[in-house]
């Protein structure tokens, strides 16, 4: 059984973890903030820090490889988990799957409740989508536009949009944070999200009445671009209300509990089938679908929803596929070296309950957030530094994965200089701190899951799995 107990290789001096943890937060957070590095380039230059270090200390490089191996292979889940999300992202949007979701959900707009209908649209294609940032550069971009239209608040707008985007992307199952969360602690990925609802329904609904709230009275100005949005997506021959199918096939399979990648195996057979209905890829055709994404053909004006549309394809998930395998690799240096156990050494026994773990894990997803600016990272090394902790004190790994989604994936949007933040701000001309205030969801997802450990409400113990 797991513990927090360091082995002999990974002794360290509690200040010297300190030191070496700080140098390596350095590293990342000046290239990633000040210099705008990839974080690839970032987690490469903290590698090498740490290699150096653990050669100063007698290591081997063959053993520190074998250690940065083998951090890896803990979270080897996700890596392929990724290749079968593409595939899926791809089959469902040349399936129609996407493309008659998005259409139907814009008949929920309504001028009188502006920010409810942003919030809960921008939710239903965050969910079909399974990416903020694109629900944000596309819908988002398109909600601000209409607000002048209903002389709402575009400052309310956009943190309605946000919070939308960042519930559709906690929640989807082709999610690339879903993802990592549930697979850096050990579990499937739909445990993980069944077990997310327990705090992202509340916040879900106390966000729907707090726009309601800030409804007030807005001009039934003409929807005339949901209008071009609704009839672009009727040009691109791909909305069928049969097409959804591939949808329920998902839902159902979900809630048996069916392992998830036989489920999105599943899924992709269905929507394969769908596709075949109403047009004929060739294989050729179907393999760069497969591969580089779904694209609408050249000869289709699609305006905005042609970007919405080209999406998919296992060659979209190679960015986040190789910072999880060098985010891993780093896990496993600051593991070996014994940077982890030891900073953990100094809390470890004042993490007695489920309460002072989860909120101790929250914290550690929220500081990297605000230090590196990186959500990926934030739920990566979180859940690799307390999964030990969370073993001992006999709780289900995923009370874990669910708290660094809360404190990790949807925090990043509201911390003005990390990679969403910053890509939000620029793409709606919203500042952060204007938006912030009205992101209900993404900060009450962290207060409920902290409330809830402390409480005890919907935490499960290794030894009650229902």
């Amino acid at each position: 059984m797991s513990t927090d107990s360091p082995t002999h290789s990974s002794q360290l001096n509690p200040k010297l973890a300190f030191l070496m943890a700080g140098i390596v937060l350095l590293i990342m957070g000046v290239t990633m903030i000040s210099f705008g590095w990839v974080p690839h380039l970032s987690l490469l230059l903290a590698i090498c820090f740490l290699l150096l270090m653990g050669m100063m200390r007698g290591l081997s490089f063959n053993h520190l490889q074998s250690e940065m191996a083998a951090g890896v292979v803990s979270g080897s889940g996700a890596i392929y988990l990724f290749f079968f999300i593409g595939l899926m992202v791809a089959a469902l949007m040349m399936s129609g799957a996407i493309p008659t979701l998005m259409y139907f959900g814009f008949e929920l707009i309504s001028p009188r409740f502006y920010y409810i209908s942003a919030f809960v649209l921008t939710s239903i294609i965050g969910i079909a989508l399974g990416s903020s940032l694109t629900t944000v550069a596309t819908l988002g971009v398109a909600f601000i536009g209409m607000s002048n239209a209903f002389d709402a608040n575009v400052a309310i707008a956009a943190g309605a949009v946000v919070s939308g985007a960042f519930f559709g992307d906690k929640m989807s199952p082709l999610s690339d944070t879903g993802t990592i969360a549930s697979s850096v602690v050990g579990i499937d990925l739909f445990e993980h999200l069944r077990n997310m609802m327990y705090t992202t329904v509340p916040a879900w609904i106390i966000t729907v009445l707090l726009f309601w709230m800030l409804s007030g009275e807005t001009h039934a100005g003409n929807l005339y671009q949901v209008t071009v949005l609704q009839g672009q997506l009727i040009e691109s021959g791909l909305v069928h209300s049969y097409a959804v199918l591939p949808f329920v096939v998902l839902v159902v399979l979900a809630l048996l509990r069916v392992n998830a990648i036989y489920t999105i195996i599943c899924t992709i057979i269905s929507a394969l089938i769908i596709t075949y209905i109403h047009s004929s890829p060739s294989i050729e055709q179907l393999d760069g679908y497969l591969f580089s994404g779904y694209a609408p053909a050249e000869d289709l004006d699609l305006g905005e929803v042609g970007g919405m549309l080209s999406r998919g394809g296992i060659q979209s998930m190679f960015f986040t596929q190789t910072i999880v395998i060098l985010a891993l690799s780093l896990g496993g240096l600051l593991k070996t070296l014994g940077v982890l156990p030891a900073l953990l050494a100094g809390i470890r026994d004042k993490l007695t309950t489920a309460g002072q773990a989860i909120f101790a894990a929250a914290m550690s997803a929220l500081s990297i957030n605000v230090l590196i600016g990186e959500q990926y990272l934030s739920i990566l090394l979180s859940g690799t530094a307390f999964r030990p902790t969370f073993e001992r004190l006999n709780l289900h790994p995923k009370n874990l994965s669910r708290t660094i989604e809360d404190a990790g994936t949807v925090i990043n949007p509201l911390v003005p200089w990390s990679v969403c933040g910053v890509f939000i701000s620029q793409a709606l001309e919203v500042p952060v701190l204007e938006y912030l205030p009205y992101a209900f969801f993404c900060y009450l997802s962290l207060l409920l899951t902290i409330l809830f450990g402390f409480s005890g409400v919907t935490i499960s113990r290794l030894d009650n799995k229902a």
